[in-house]
Parts: structure tokens; sequence; C-alpha cells
């Protein structure tokens, strides 16, 4: 009887690549996406549960609030003393998670990746095809790692709305909330208001079929 061809071992490789998800079959942990996989500046690449999780850009109203809310924060933030980024490695024991606002207690300069511990507030921009992820999982998530403050920005129906929660006893407890027209106010972890209409560039013209290709 003729024995089945001898199948090699794929190669690693020797330098980060997104090959190593085609034969890396064990678990995945934070640091291991960290050490085999390429930085990238396209999806966000998160770890969960031992799974690689690769989530696409979302719709250009995301990108802009993303754009203009963590710069405004981080203005009101370095007054108390804490350092705002948008999409940042956040390790949380084997998970990797890459909220769309962070707000740590210390900067993140010249580092990869930062200890969700050190995170004194998430926040996520709601995407409709995300929708339970950033409402119900991810702050379960958070609340489970102990951060004290979750910030949610809604867009729907291109109404942005703005809701802070604080932690209490192990969930997250409504602070303050505003929709756009109205003003949004925080006093913790540090003094911040706006109006949420302010983080959404007017509607984009319908295109024109004449001006296409």
């Amino acid at each position: 009887m003729a024995q089945a061809a001898f199948a090699p071992e794929p190669a690693q490789p020797t330098e980060p690549s997104f090959d190593v998800l085609r034969w890396h079959d064990e678990p995945w942990t934070a640091q291991l996406a960290l050490d085999l996989l390429p930085e990238t500046n396209g999806p966000k690449v998160e770890v969960l549960s031992g799974s690689v999780i690769v989530t696409p850009h979302a719709g250009i109203d995301h990108q802009s609030v993303e754009r203009e809310l963590p710069y405004l924060l981080h203005r009101a933030a370095r007054r108390a003393g804490f350092w705002v980024y948008p999409e940042i490695n956040l390790i949380s024991g084997k998970d990797l998670f890459i909220p769309d606002i962070a707000v740590l207690r210390v900067s993140g300069g010249g580092r990869a990746a930062i200890d969700i511990r050190q995170a004194v507030l998430l926040g996520e921009i709601v995407s409709p095809g995300n929708r339970r992820k950033d409402v119900i999982d991810r702050p379960r998530e958070y609340a489970a790692a102990g951060v004290p403050f979750f910030l949610r920005v809604d867009l729907r129906n291109r109404v942005p709305t703005m809701a802070l929660y604080e932690l209490t006893d192990g969930e997250y407890r409504p602070v303050s909330a505003a929709a756009a027209g109205t003003t949004f106010v925080m006093r913790e972890p540090f003094e911040f208001s706006i109006d949420p209409a302010d983080l959404l560039d007017e509607e984009a013209p319908p295109e024109d079929p004449d001006t296409e290709g």
C-alpha cells in the first residue's frame, strides 16, 4: 500500500506576517499577536478568548468622530494629568483590545501596547455592524478588567448621542448623557463638555452619475 506523501510544516515567516493566521492553530494571546502579526493602519486586529478578530474600518461618520473627539478630550485630559489616544493596543491578560478611545493615567509614548490597568476611561463609537460588541460585549469586558469609566458615542440616524458610565459594584452605571443639539457634560475623570452634533461632518452631497469614472 502506498504511503501518503509527507506534508512538511509550513515555514514560519521570519518577519511579522498575516500568513501566520493560516498555520498557527494554537490559542492566540495578546503577546503572540503583537509578536507575530504586522502592525497595520488597516483593519483592527484584536484577540479575544484565544481567537484573532479582524474588523474592517467603520464608515466615515465613525472616522469623523474618531478624528475630533480624542483630540478634544486630550486637550481637556492633559489639564488633569491624563493622556488620550485613539485605537491603541491594550493588553488585558491574554486578550488584546483596540478601543476607539483610551484615556490613560500614563503616557503611552514609545510603546507598542499598554496594560489595560493604566486605562481610566475607554470609549467606543457604535458601528451598525458591531452594535452588540460596542453596546454590550466590550463594556462588559472593560468592566471585568476594572476600567473605572466607559464612554459610548452612538451615531444612529446621524444624530450623535454620548453617554458616560461609571464602574460601580462591577457594572457600569450611567452618569451623564446628551444628544445632538444639547450639551454633554462630564466631571469625572476630568471636566469636559461638548455638543455631540459638533462631532460629525456635514452630510456628503449626492454623487453625480455623470461625473463617475
